[in-house]
């Protein structure tokens, strides 16, 4: 077997349950932000180049199956089992609204001008709450056939894309007639679909299945087989030539876009990956699991400068186990700029770090 170097991930604790969705902000003024979806009823923010934490939604009372930002990464929003979706200020943690539902809401997503948020689920209803409006009761588009699993815009906010928990495929609706007007075919119910960055492909993955279509004529580019059943894909954004996927068999698979080979193999969860996601500038990306915890993982071949040890040093600084290589002045200027979001014990924190590395 050639020698391959272990990938040394970020990992990031905090999550009491499973991880169950992942989303990156666009890169903004203020650098690029992931937020997390957990059964433990709490979605995180974090730094999504670092991992580091920035604070934690707390208001749902029961597990967040879903969780969304804004293109600028100013608000959050987020879908419960608790019957509610809610949308959030994502510099201070305020809750904003609560949209009552009456089942289940396992999918949100904001609009890309900001002003719209999307929500299903288990009543298999699709709603558009205006954002401006927020006490007007939401628009109503076609039923969807079964329960929403997943929810995504496209085309510039004149398409909504969904999937369900209980039947294969991909409803594409008609936002100005609300009728749905395609559907991409799947043997098995479509687990994750992601539209790409560039507008031009949505990955899925169905069973042990990936496959990428044309977001603008709708036919499938490419499909390929999985070795396990994948609960998650998402394709590398900047180049598009490599796509990742994790599911049942705890290990998050890198493969080539254009022949399906594999190119590498993350292990290091200990339960089942439920979703993995890109950065937005592809230079890293992210794997949420059962284990409660989420993984960000560095792209591309280590150069040989890079030895095992700095990744290791690296990733052990993200665990706080290596103070003097802590950035804390990144860390104190998200925290500056947060301020009124609700962090216990935070400056502790960093008065430790701080004091250790002035010891080291």
């Amino acid at each position: 077997m050639d020698k391959k170097k272990v990938a040394v991930p970020l990992v990031c604790h905090g999550h009491s349950r499973p991880v169950v969705d992942l989303f990156y902000s666009p890169t903004t003024p203020d650098g690029f932000f992931l937020i997390s979806a957990s059964k433990d009823s709490s979605p995180m923010l974090r730094n999504g180049e670092t991992g580091d934490w920035i604070g934690t939604f707390e208001g749902h009372k029961g597990a967040v199956w879903s969780s969304c930002l804004d293109t600028n990464a100013l608000r959050a929003a987020s879908a419960s089992a608790d019957f509610t979706a809610k949308v959030w200020d994502a510099l201070t943690g305020d809750e904003l609204h609560s949209f009552e539902h009456k089942h289940i809401v396992r999918a949100c997503a904001f609009s890309e001008d900001t002003h719209l948020l999307l929500t299903g689920g288990l009543e298999k209803i699709l709603r558009i709450y205006d954002l401006n409006r927020p006490d007007a009761p939401p628009r109503e588009v076609d039923k969807s056939p079964g329960s929403v699993r997943t929810l995504a815009w496209l085309h510039s906010d004149q398409t909504i894309l969904g999937s369900c928990t209980d039947m294969g495929g991909v409803r594409l609706w008609d936002v100005r007639s609300g009728k749905i007007v395609q559907t991409l075919e799947t043997k098995s119910s479509v687990t994750s679909a992601e539209v790409s960055q560039d507008g031009r492909y949505i990955t899925t993955a169905d069973g042990s299945t990936v496959k990428f279509w044309d977001a603008n004529h709708f036919g499938l580019v490419k499909s390929y087989n999985m070795s396990c059943t994948v609960e998650s894909a998402s394709l590398e954004p900047k180049y598009g030539n490599k796509f990742i996927a994790g599911g049942e068999d705890m290990w998050v698979h890198v493969f080539d876009f254009h022949s399906g080979q594999e190119i590498a193999c993350n292990k290091g969860h200990h339960g089942p990956v439920h979703c993995v996601r890109f950065s937005p500038g592809g230079e890293s990306y992210a794997s949420g699991s059962e284990d409660g915890t989420i993984r960000i993982w560095q792209t591309g071949p280590l150069t040989n400068d890079e030895s095992e040890g700095g990744a290791a040093a690296t990733a052990a600084a993200a665990n706080g186990t290596v103070a003097g290589k802590v950035n804390v002045g990144a860390a104190e200027e998200v925290s500056r700029k947060i301020e009124g979001f609700h962090i216990s014990g935070d400056e502790g924190k960093t008065k430790e770090k701080d004091e250790a590395a002035g010891k080291e």
